[in-house]
């Protein structure tokens, strides 16, 4: 089954998010469970994790057809000890109020070297930073996006990904997430069906499709390459429609949150029907 939606508001409670997600036709969402732009948030009442989870049964929302992403403030790749130390604490926030909702993996961007340090040391201190934050929780499976390897962002090559899963010591609980935008500014091309196949045998080759938790279904502002991280909506980029019909017809992405992280909210509905129809679903 293929579960496609869009990264929704959780404006005025947790609760609103399926609520939100179900108006535009979604059969997966994605959402901050706190304000991404602040460090701390006070922690969940009873009331907020009961009243989410009614919301979701309502709905008709499992686990599985939600993606949660961490705060974009969080770089547990940090050169410098105090940063990394507050990152750390956040992610483990984060990845302690997905366990308290109920919700069974949590989405991040991987890290920064800031030019300070080696990739490599950079990279050690991510799978460093997920061991310590599995230790802490249960159920919870830790979800590396791959970047489009702007400034010294971390995570654009899909070795680097392998590199990072290759080190977390609990391998049931860490998977990564494929964003089409952020991989074609990377280099790999999505732009026909041939290159689709090609970049996919990459990551599989790479990584494994096995530790695949989900997806950003993104066109892209900027051309092959550019690192440069500027989302389109589906159609309107250089990666096309034809991109997105291959992964909703491909049954390997079957029972993962596909999820839009397109700039034109009002097109939502329309893109996921699109897609829909190309899963014949």
């Amino acid at each position: 089954m293929k579960y496609f939606g869009a990264h929704v508001s959780a404006s005025g409670g947790l609760e609103n998010a399926p609520r939100n997600a179900r108006a535009i036709g979604a059969t997966a969402f994605a959402l901050f469970t706190k304000n991404q732009r602040q460090w701390h948030a006070p922690a969940l009442t009873a009331a907020q994790i009961e009243a989410f989870g009614k919301a979701c049964a309502e709905e008709g929302y499992t686990p599985r057809q939600i993606l949660p992403h961490d705060s974009y403030l969080i770089n547990l790749g940090h050169p410098e000890r105090e940063a990394l130390e507050k990152s750390r604490a956040s992610f483990l926030d984060e990845m302690k109020r997905c366990e308290a909702l109920g919700l069974d993996r949590l989405n991040f961007h991987p890290g920064s070297h800031l030019q300070k340090i080696t990739q490599i040391q950079s990279l050690d201190r991510i799978a460093e930073s997920i061991n310590i934050a599995l230790d802490a929780t249960r159920g919870v499976t830790a979800v590396i996006e791959n970047t489009a390897g702007q400034g010294s962002n971390l995570g654009f090559a899909f070795e680097q990904l392998a590199y990072i899963i290759d080190r977390v010591e609990d391998k049931s609980r860490v998977g990564f997430c494929i964003d089409t935008c952020h991989a074609f500014a990377a280099g790999y091309d999505l732009s026909s069906a041939e290159a689709c196949e090609r970049t996919f045998a990459l990551i599989d080759s790479a990584v494994g499709l096995r530790y695949l938790r989900g997806m950003h279904l993104n066109d892209a502002t900027k051309p092959l390459g550019s690192r440069v991280d500027r989302h389109m909506p589906l159609g309107d980029g250089h990666i096309g429609w034809t991109c997105f019909e291959w992964i909703a017809s491909d049954k390997r992405f079957d029972d993962i949150p596909l999820i839009l992280e397109t700039p034109v909210e009002e097109r939502w509905p329309d893109e996921i029907a699109r897609l829909k129809q190309f899963a014949g679903v």
